[in-house]
């Protein structure tokens, strides 16, 4: 296969883009967040998280978003792996968290801040449980 047919095609990654983004606006609202959470987490204005929650095909993400929603993915992923039931697998982001990062916050409370660094350590420390590292 050569390099070009290994890309998406800008249709792919549309679709891509927008499944996504419906996946990750479940997640959040399984895990509770506020709109104000959610909105700060996947970087949106107001207007336009309202706009793409009616309206999720007329999403335009940036890179930065797009990475934004394959972490939350990921998280996800790790806590079905690793919990069996449905309160574990969505309280858990809502769950005070001992461990030194997260200092008895949970780590929605941590993401919430919209702050990328935060929403990748809360990946990391959330992808090891799947290991047993943590």
């Amino acid at each position: 296969m050569t390099a070009s047919k290994a890309q998406k095609s800008p249709a792919d990654a549309r679709r891509m883009s927008v499944s996504g983004l419906k996946a990750a606006f479940n997640i959040l609202d399984k895990w509770g967040c506020t709109a104000e959470q959610a909105q700060a987490i996947l970087r949106l204005p107001r207007a336009t998280y309202y706009k793409y929650r009616n309206d999720p095909e007329s999403a335009r993400l940036d890179r930065d978003q797009l990475t934004r929603i394959s972490y939350l993915l990921n998280m996800h992923q790790a806590l079905r792996i690793v919990f069996e039931n449905p309160e574990n697998v969505y309280g858990f982001m809502r769950k005070r968290n001992h461990n030194p990062y997260f200092h008895g916050r949970a780590p929605l409370d941590v993401i919430e801040s919209g702050d990328f660094a935060a929403l990748y350590e809360t990946f990391r420390r959330i992808d090891t449980l799947r290991s047993g590292l943590w």
